[in-house]
């Protein structure tokens, strides 16, 4: 349960922080609402808080799990197989959409070494981006730290 100030993230958009918790009659039942607003882009999102945990919404990451995070990043090992462009990029949307930090660093891990071997179809490249900004504005509220000293920690440890 999230309170009013509370910073979470929702899956595929980001940090954002909850702005009020409302009632709306939807289809003639009242039902509660969690009105957040994403960080990133000032997107304005309700989530049913019945639903809140079933659409991924969560914690931000605990300082303690950011060592594992870094630990998916310097692991070479790429864990979507080969293929064509469009299933990896099915697999990897399917692991942003769980909104969790690991399975994004995976996404950002996996994509980078694959620009390092071929060229990246557009969409993968636009998946590149968003692993990497869902990723550093994470990393940066939690340690507390500018985003662009996030990007150079991850730049080393992806070169």
């Amino acid at each position: 349960m999230f309170k009013l100030g509370d910073l979470a993230v929702y899956p595929a958009h980001g940090v954002g922080r909850i702005e009020s918790i409302e009632t709306k009659s939807i289809g003639g039942k009242k039902q509660d609402f969690y009105i957040m607003r994403i960080l990133e882009n000032d997107m304005k999102i309700l989530i049913p808080i019945h639903n809140a945990e079933a659409v991924g919404l969560r914690e931000l990451l605990d300082t303690s799990d950011i060592s594992r995070v870094y630990e998916i990043l310097k692991s070479r090992e790429v864990s979507v197989n080969g293929g064509t462009w469009n299933r990896r990029y099915r697999e990897y949307m399917e692991k942003i959409k769980t909104g969790s930090i690991y399975e994004l660093a995976e996404v950002l891990r996996d994509l980078t070494v694959l620009k390092g071997d071929k060229e990246l179809s557009f969409g993968e490249r636009k998946m590149l981006d968003t692993a990497r900004t869902l990723l550093l504005k994470e990393l940066s509220i939690v340690q507390d730290i500018p985003e662009e000293e996030v990007e150079r920690e991850i730049f080393e440890i992806l070169k």
